[in-house]
């Protein structure tokens, strides 16, 4: 196995664990090290929703229908809480170790895999004779076997390990690599709209992204998002991002509903009640109920009504505009953060030449691949650890089934 993460923990507990003597290189001392930070420390260990709804939800979701039927969320969630685990389901229906410990994830599979023998190394070739493996070279030496499991990560947070030099392995054995790009990775504006509300924290907005020359918004949600230095973050921007493609400047305006919660004709209700409130106040001191303090003066100088009219003159087409903003308040995007910043590596290995019943290349014999290594990713939610999950147990149940194969 190169590579001690999600997936390839899990695929070396399935190898240990039918007895095939298994070998763990990673470049980290500590197994699981970019799991133990995942969901900001808490670990969304997966969704509790039927496999199928991850097939829809992922990015090359077909592909993983035998990887998901064989290893649903349910039996994900069965999974650690009889390693000792107990989960909890949150909004979203978004699984986390009830203790909020992504360390306890990551422990609870490094003991799993514990039958595997795990060594600190650098891999850099994997080593084949006419079709076959026959093992790894690393830095410090020479490792014979009959199987390797590529699991190396992505090319997000690269301090973990997870460098992208996986795809250079594969590249160099001859499979193809989709290009390689962030997903799940906070946006950057044209202009600096959000440095001004740099901090400004949203919770239960409606989230749109639109593409430029589309009528069909590419992504709808309703939750959270984060106003950054440099543009948008938060739950909801972070799953728009994996279906921002390609990106390129302008080619998308995120949408924000200020109030989803009522429809124009109960907020202009509700605007006109506030209005009439404070009639001798003017208009930028007289929205503290219906907007955050940080965000009215932008709100206002964005409706193109003066901030020091009175609230009792403004007529009604000013009225109307200052609607159009709360319903409609958007925020022009340049481009993604940089692929370190992702949460997720977008591109992989090309799913043309995996088999999807075993997670083994179709043109090296004793080659599999799992988790980021492969062309697939999904929102925020869960999804995307376990599709880890996933094709590490496929992959650990195939290897070493040709005859008499080491791990």
């Amino acid at each position: 196995m190169v590579g001690a993460g999600a997936a390839g923990l899990m695929a070396a507990g399935h190898c240990a664990g039918r007895g095939l003597s298994t070998l763990v290189l990673d470049k980290n001392e500590l197994p699981g090290r970019k799991l133990r930070i995942t969901g900001k420390g808490r670990c969304n260990v997966t969704n509790n929703c039927p496999p199928e709804e991850v097939i829809s939800a992922a990015r090359g979701g077909r592909f993983l229908y035998s990887a998901l039927s064989g290893f649903t969320p349910g039996d994900t969630m069965a999974f650690f809480e009889g390693l000792g685990v107990p989960l909890k389901t949150e909004r979203g229906r978004r699984v986390f170790p009830q203790s909020d410990r992504a360390a306890d994830i990551a422990g609870a599979l490094a003991r799993f895999a514990g039958g595997a023998e795990l060594r600190r190394d650098t891999v850099t070739e994997v080593l084949v004779e006419n079709g076959h493996i026959t093992g790894v070279r690393t830095n410090k030496g020479y490792y014979k076997g009959r199987n390797v499991l590529l699991a190396c990560g992505g090319a997000s947070y690269p301090a973990t390990g997870s460098d992208g030099s996986g795809y250079r392995l594969c590249e160099r054995l001859g499979h193809t690599i989709a290009p390689i790009g962030p997903s799940l990775v906070p946006l950057v504006e044209v202009g600096e709209l959000c440095q001004r509300l740099m901090g400004l924290s949203l919770r239960n907005v409606g989230v749109r992204v639109n593409a430029a020359g589309k009528k069909k918004p590419v992504y709808e949600d309703f939750g959270e998002l984060l106003f950054t230095h440099f543009g948008l973050s938060g739950p909801t921007i972070l799953s728009a991002s994996a279906f921002m493609r390609p990106m390129e400047p302008g080619a998308y305006t995120v949408h924000i509903d200020l109030k989803p919660a009522l429809d124009e004709g109960q907020l202009d209700a509700r605007l006109l009640r506030d209005l009439e409130e404070n009639r001798n106040r003017q208009l930028i001191n007289s929205l503290d109920r219906l907007l955050p303090q940080k965000l009215i003066p932008v709100a206002v100088e964005r409706s193109g009504v003066p901030g020091e009219t009175r609230c009792n003159s403004i007529t009604r087409e000013q009225r109307r505009s200052l609607l159009g903003i709360l319903k409609d308040f958007t925020v022009e995007i340049e481009g993604f953060r940089p692929i370190a910043e992702a949460i997720v590596t977008a591109g992989g290995v090309s799913l043309k030449e995996v088999d999807p019943r075993t997670m083994g290349s179709k043109l090296i014999e004793g080659l599999y691949f799992a988790g980021e290594m492969l062309d697939v990713d999904a929102p925020t939610g869960g999804y995307n650890l376990q599709i880890a999950f996933a094709t590490g147990r496929l992959a650990g149940v195939s290897m070493g089934k040709q005859e008499g194969a080491n791990g």
